[in-house]
This record gives C-alpha cells, structure tokens and sequence, in this order.
C-alpha cells in the first residue's frame, strides 16, 4: 500500500467532502500519522472509512468524524483540552497538535497504557493520559476551554458542562442506537448555553455511561 497516496485519498474523498474546509486541520492530518495509532493487526484499514476495534468495546471513530469534530471545536494555543475515552490515543494527539494542554481520560487500564505509548511515540509531550471513570467529567484539572466526549452518553451530563470556561466548547454524541446526534454546545459569559446539533452518526456508547441516568430533571 502506498501510505501517502492512501492518507491523500483519506482527506480528498472522505474528509473535505464532508465539509471539513479549514486548511490547517486538513494539513494537520499529514503531520499526526494515524497508522501508529492502529492495531498493528488492522493497519491496512488506518484511511479507511470506518470504524476500527481496539478492545474492550472501544473502537477509533471514522476519519470524517474525527477532521470534522476537531475542526468544529476551534481549538485554540492557548486552550486546555479534555478528551473522555482516549481509545488508541489518536483524538488525543490531534487535540495536543492545536491546544496548549490535553488531558484524555481512559477508563481501561490496557487501553490507556496502549495510547500513552503511541503518544509518547508520536512526540505529544503535551498530552497526559490518565485511568478513571469520567462519564461525569475531570474535574482535577477543570476548567477547560474544551471538552470531547469520544463516545456516547444517553444524556449530557450538565456535570460536564460546569466544567468548561465561559466561551468554551464541549461536543458529545447524545443519544441511544439507532441515532445519536453530534452535539456541540457553548458555554456563554452569562452562564447560558448555546446547542447545535452537528449531524447525526451511531457510535459505541461510552463505557462508563452504559448505565447512565437516562432522564434529566
């Protein structure tokens, strides 16, 4: 497989088309090689457009859902990032490549070894993993001007939006199969939020959200 031609036919025909027009998140793409933090297993399906497993329930997003989400939270140098389910590392290490600061936060102690050893091999200094349960947010190092929830919640916790600094962006995948809608919402100076609902996709629910409060009153 030419890698290169691959990773170009990655951004070409899956990402910009899906309305991901913002340059430097386009060239970020060629920079965080995204075949380090697959399996080695699967590697040949690194810039296909799908899901791929990492165990215990957990999977890296499609190619178009990753490019679109970080260009949707105009992350910034100066931001703090928190990322909820860190997976292989890769969303962590896109969100190190524009913030000042990450934290990502792994609920499975194997998977978050494997994502601190990719990052560490990919030069993300600034981004620390750490093991815990944070269906309801990370409030040790809160707030944050960004949070990414990479996986679903049948609700939003409004835990997590405490947790954000006046003007910061939190998107999340709300919702149970056979929908759930990519939500972006914003915290305003006044205390208020703003919600949009960014497209519609199906991914896996958080692990530790399965049992999470359906209703919120």
């Amino acid at each position: 497989m030419d890698i290169e031609q691959a990773r170009f036919n990655m951004v070409e025909q899956q990402i910009r088309p899906w309305d991901v027009l913002d340059q430097d998140i386009l060239d970020l793409l060629f920079v965080v090689r995204r075949e380090n933090f697959v399996p080695a297993a699967l590697r040949d399906l690194a810039f296909v457009d799908t899901p791929i497993p990492l165990g215990h329930g957990a999977e890296m997003l499609e190619p178009k859902i990753e490019a679109r989400v970080l260009q949707e939270l105009h992350v910034r140098s100066t931001d703090t990032a928190l990322e909820i389910g860190t997976g292989s590392g890769y969303m962590a290490a896109l969100l190190g490549a524009r913030a000042s600061q990450v934290t990502t936060v792994e609920i499975e102690p194997a998977l978050a070894e494997r994502a601190r050893e990719n990052l560490i091999a990919a030069g993300a200094l600034n981004v620390r993993v750490e093991v815990g349960d944070a269906a309801q947010g990370w409030p040790v190092h809160a707030p944050y001007d960004v949070i990414l929830v990479s996986g679903g919640l049948p609700v939003l916790p409004q835990e997590l939006v405490a947790q954000l600094r006046p003007g910061g962006r939190l998107i999340a995948f709300i919702g149970e199969a056979p929908l759930m809608n990519a939500t972006l919402v914003t915290l305003n100076a006044d205390g208020s939020q703003t919600q949009e609902i960014l497209f519609e996709t199906l991914l896996p629910t958080l692990r530790n959200a399965r049992g999470a409060q359906r209703f919120v009153f």
